[in-house]
């Protein structure tokens, strides 16, 4: 099985995103991957940064945008957005499967304190199964550091956790060559252990900015990086995964009564 990652330049309109999202996932399909994962809030965009502002139509018709290019190429997609429910602002990741149909979305559980006046805190995780494929997904912040998001996951019979975010600048910061540098931000490391320390595979996934502070990558559940696409390119990243080895036995020998 495959899957892939998908590093979009930020969008500068709903319909600059959509765009992307349609030849990103063209391209994932045809090199067979199962499911595609797009970065945190790629709909509307970042909201520090975005260039068009979230209504409840216009996030629902992206989304039935989204449903057609997942049928359109078979794909299961990835597409974490801005969602309204009950006049609240949520952050979430959609999954839509290969044949266009909605199947739920996770939401963003632990914000950033620079978030709070932004969105609101969901308070619920989920599972999601495709053609046999377990996984979970952990949004930005709190994949980096509430590794218990993706614990719960693993604990639960995840086999990926997906985790879709936001790092980096398009003006200004230092420009990475080398994936896992000691010298940069501890983001790709933080991945590294969400993998190891849960015997799961990670899927990491940004926006591919001048200056990113983390690569799109797949992380096996040894922890070693399977693919990665390079910093400030746009285009994605494609993994064979091997569903035998992502046990969660780490994460399932976890004594939860001791903590």
């Amino acid at each position: 099985m495959k899957i892939a990652v998908a590093s979009p330049p930020y969008p500068k309109s709903i319909e600059d995103g959509l765009y992307w999202i349609d030849k990103l996932s063209k391209d994932a399909a045809s090199q067979q991957t199962t499911v595609v994962c797009f970065p945190e809030t790629y709909l509307p965009g970042y909201p520090s940064f975005a260039a068009e502002k979230a209504t409840p139509e216009n996030m629902q018709a992206a989304l039935e945008k989204v449903c057609v290019i997942a049928a359109q190429y078979s794909i299961c997609i990835i597409i974490p957005m801005d969602w309204f429910k009950d006049g609240e602002l949520l952050n979430v990741a959609y999954v839509i499967s290969n044949t266009g149909e909605p199947l739920g979305y996770q939401t963003k559980n632990q914000l950033d304190p620079s978030e709070d006046n932004t969105w609101i805190a969901g308070t619920e995780r989920s599972l999601f199964e495709i053609d046999g494929l377990k996984f979970g997904i952990t949004i930005c912040h709190e994949g980096f550091r509430y590794p218990e998001s993706v614990r719960w996951a693993a604990r639960n019979g995840a086999q990926v956790v997906f985790h879709p975010h936001f790092t980096g600048s398009d003006t200004e910061g230092v420009q990475l060559s080398e994936w896992g540098d000691k010298h940069s931000p501890y983001y790709e490391k933080a991945m590294m252990m969400r993998a190891m320390e849960n015997t799961i595979y990670f899927a990491s996934v940004g926006y591919a900015t001048k200056y990113q502070e983390a690569a799109s990558c797949i992380i096996a559940p040894d922890g070693v990086c399977l693919a990665y696409q390079p910093y400030g390119e746009a285009g994605v990243a494609v993994a064979e995964i091997d569903l035998d080895k992502a046990t969660g036995l780490l994460a399932k020998r976890f004594k939860a009564g001791l903590v």
